[in-house]
């Protein structure tokens, strides 16, 4: 169990290494959707050819302290804690950084098992990759529609062009979509994903003028 434990640890240390300069090949969800027949829409950009209102956005509706927390924002979950004891809409505390661990590294869905895994991946990729690694990846990898990763390719789905052009309304629609990308559009939408993107669109602009942006740059 001693030599699994070390082995394991040895890889995943190796891969996370890897990955820093070099773009993850494949994820499982990107599997699970080729095999289910959406295939997996991607083109890698680098964060420098992708629009400054695209960081700016997912900061502001995922992780206001996605630049001053490490990896993990104990307050975030500490609240949601709370509010899920209460019963309703369960409520999660994840930061960019974790949902990029789980994204790259693990499957999607819960478990304790999991969750112990993404804790661990999210430690080694804030001390290997650091933050702007980590934004770089997680941009390039999120789901942001049926068979489309990253965001270069939610735009071109979206919008008819790159991701280096975003509005301040187009990446807000694009962040709007990434809690549910296989339910939600980011083209016209409608009801509660209408008012979630016109909310983020307002928060660009507080990310832009309190630089909570500025570890990305």
């Amino acid at each position: 169990m001693g030599l699994l434990i070390i082995g394991f640890a040895a890889l995943s240390v190796a891969m996370v290494g890897l990955y820093r300069f070099f773009p993850p090949p494949v994820t499982l969800t990107m599997i699970g959707d080729m095999v289910g027949g959406h295939g997996a829409q991607r083109s890698w950009r680098p964060l420098s050819r992708i629009d400054p209102n695209m960081v700016r956005a997912v900061i502001g509706a995922e992780d206001s302290n996605f630049c001053s927390h490490d990896g993990f924002d104990w307050e975030a979950i500490r609240t949601a804690w709370r509010e899920n004891q209460q019963g309703g809409r369960v409520r999660g505390g994840s930061t960019i950084s974790q949902q990029t661990a789980k994204n790259v590294f693990l499957w999607q869905g819960g478990g304790y098992a999991r969750k112990g895994l993404e804790a661990w991946f999210t430690f080694l990729i804030e001390h290997l990759w650091g933050k702007r690694r980590i934004m770089e990846v997680y941009l390039n990898v999120a789901e942001t529609g049926i068979g489309t990763y990253g965001v270069e390719a939610g735009a071109r789905r979206y919008f008819k062009h790159g991701a280096d052009k975003l509005s301040t309304r187009e990446a807000a629609q694009i962040a709007a979509v990434l809690p549910q990308p296989k339910k939600r559009s980011g083209t016209n939408p409608q009801g509660f994903t209408r008012r979630y993107a016109d909310s983020i669109a307002g928060r660009i602009g507080t990310v832009r003028a309190q630089g909570l942006d500025a570890c990305t740059r």
